[in-house]
């Protein structure tokens, strides 16, 4: 970090957040008196945190959504996630057909019904039907050239997120194109990986709910099904972990502090999935509105209210940081000034500790001139 970061006016009595210039970490006194004055400020993960310290980190990230235009940074994200689909597809079907059958992919769409709208799993098995298809005849090497094409092609979104994490982590982008680039095809291959896992995952569940159904009973087979959805929420979280953890240019958050948003992400998107889908096939039509672009505007549309719930559980995440003053940050524990992270560098000053760090600049700045004449 360089310089000092501010993260915008906060209206009073909101705590305001001030980050601490690298090598310039708070003295004890100065923390002493901020740990007694800020909630949670000792917190050691979200879960030690107290009432009074989350109900400032909900007024924050309410200000922070506006100050971030997180609508636009969502609305960019969803076009590059756009652009960046039909690759992302091709590099899960590819990679799954080097340990199963790709056939069997396009099958399994119709167990993402009610979690997606209809169009977006139109479009979805017409990508799959067309990559299966003409995927066949590759073959070693060219198999793998044609993964690293679909992966680069799947980069954009990677890239567009990495750009949108750290304007909510208030984070400069300090990587060069050749880092950047090989963490935004590390996290587009986790996502890959991700979605190749679950992908074999609910295929198994479901091949064991029907072929054990006639033996287990209904109530087994609804706990396996509740079980195939939660496995499927968990590696969805964990995505937005890896995203949350990797894509900023900063010092890591250690997991726990990315737990919350991660999952409240999850949340938001299965909730915004649904009522879109509900609002899609009931309260609107359009088809009358956009013709035959309509399947089209209603996938950006979902992309766009995904990536404001990615984005809500990062600010989340971040304010969080910002509330404690215990280091957040992977490795051995830094004082504040010297994690390499906005967030983590930044303490909480509300009405309270702001006098009393007047007070004793002014009694210092009183005894120096003293002690001058």
């Amino acid at each position: 970090m360089s310089g000092t970061e501010e993260a915008g006016p906060l209206p009073a009595p909101m705590p305001t957040p001030a980050a601490v210039s690298e090598g310039e970490p708070l003295s004890d006194a100065t923390v002493d008196e901020l740990t007694r004055t800020v909630p949670g400020a000792t917190g050691e993960s979200p879960l030690a945190l107290p009432r009074a310290a989350w109900w400032q980190i909900i007024k924050r990230v309410y200000v922070m959504i506006g100050f971030h235009n997180l609508s636009l940074l969502s609305a960019g994200v969803a076009f590059f996630a756009f652009l960046a689909f039909v690759p992302l597809i091709a590099s899960i079907v590819l990679l799954y057909g080097l340990i199963g059958d790709p056939q069997t992919v396009a099958a399994n769409i119709s167990l993402l019904e009610g979690l997606a709208p209809p169009e977006v799993l139109t479009i979805l098995e017409e990508q799959l039907l067309a990559i299966v298809t003409s995927s066949k005849a590759a073959q070693g090497l060219g198999l793998g050239i044609a993964i690293l094409v679909s992966l680069y092609g799947a980069m954009r979104a990677a890239t567009a997120m990495i750009a949108a994490l750290n304007i909510i982590y208030e984070e400069h982008e300090t990587r060069n194109i050749f880092r950047r680039t090989f963490v935004a095809g590390a996290i587009t291959l986790g996502m890959v990986l991700v979605a190749v896992i679950g992908i074999l995952a609910i295929s198994l569940f479901t091949y064991v709910t029907r072929f054990l159904a006639p033996y287990i009973g209904d109530a087994a087979a609804l706990l396996i099904q509740i079980a195939t959805w939660v496995f499927s929420g968990a590696l969805i979280s964990l995505t937005f972990a890896i995203f949350f953890r990797f894509a900023p240019d900063r010092r890591a958050a250690k997991w726990r502090w990315l737990s919350v948003g991660s999952i409240l992400s999850t949340l938001l998107w299965v909730a915004i999935t649904l009522g879109f889908g509900f609002y899609v096939a009931n309260l609107t039509n359009y088809n009358a509105t956009y013709g035959s672009l309509a399947t089209v505007v209603i996938f950006l549309m979902w992309l766009f209210l995904s990536a404001n719930a990615v984005l809500i559980g990062a600010e989340f995440n971040s304010e969080m940081e910002r509330q404690t003053m215990v280091d957040s940050t992977v490795g051995p524990d830094r004082p504040i000034g010297r994690r390499g992270a906005v967030m983590a560098d930044s303490v909480i000053l509300d009405s309270a500790s702001r006098a009393l760090l007047e007070k004793r600049r002014r009694r210092q700045a009183e005894h120096l001139a003293n002690r001058r004449s």
